[in-house]
């Protein structure tokens, strides 16, 4: 009888140490979770993480007709990222002007300018400027299966393929929008689109 009374003690013994244990654990696991910032989705339709929120016509200045028209290729109801280039880029880089581009027969391979830059730059995940860690890299691809290489500077602007975001965290409902300096684009878009010096 006395070695029975021993099992049922050493099993309700080793049944109370695993509950602490797993309550230990628990806890821990709960203390070290990050904040989340409570009021982050009801700050408004658009915001930044560096300015607090901006109007709808701060928003249309920074991501411009052209930046515009690329966010309205993605469904709006799921999470996308888009590495949207600053209208001096569009202008720049791709020498697409809004009084000369978006008129008569040019609208059609604007639109198709646009819609190829907007397959290098866009990433089917949210993807905040606090997500990626100061000096260290992360890398997805985009939806059209461009290697993106993005890192943070110390200032919080994010670095994608060697071109620095101007603008970091705009939002548009789902879609996270991040201003650059500079089209993302892959060497046979890049070579396609520069201008060619011999005609004048």
């Amino acid at each position: 009888m006395r070695r029975g009374h021993f099992l049922k003690n050493s099993i309700a013994f080793v049944c109370v140490v695993v509950s602490v244990c797993c309550l230990f654990v628990v806890t821990i696991s709960i203390l070290r979770l990050p904040e989340v910032p409570v009021g982050s989705r009801a700050v408004g339709l658009y915001r930044t993480a560096k300015t607090g929120s901006v109007s709808v016509n701060e928003y249309e200045k920074f991501v411009g007709k052209f930046g515009e028209m690329m966010i309205e290729m993605l469904p709006e109801d799921l999470a996308f990222t888009v590495f949207v280039p600053s209208h001096r880029a569009f202008e720049r880089d791709l020498r697409l002007r809004v009084n000369d581009s978006l008129v008569g027969e040019k609208m059609n391979d604007t639109y198709a300018v646009v819609s190829r830059v907007m397959g290098f730059s866009a990433v089917p995940r949210t993807l905040s400027s606090v997500m990626v860690p100061v000096g260290g890299e992360v890398s997805y691809d985009s939806i059209s299966g461009f290697p993106l290489y993005i890192t943070k500077d110390i200032d919080g602007m994010l670095v994608v393929n060697r071109i620095r975001s101007e603008r970091v965290d705009l939002r548009k409902r789902e879609i996270v929008v991040h201003i650059m300096d500079g089209v993302i684009m892959d060497a046979e878009f890049e070579q396609s689109v520069q201008p060619d010096y011999g005609e004048e």
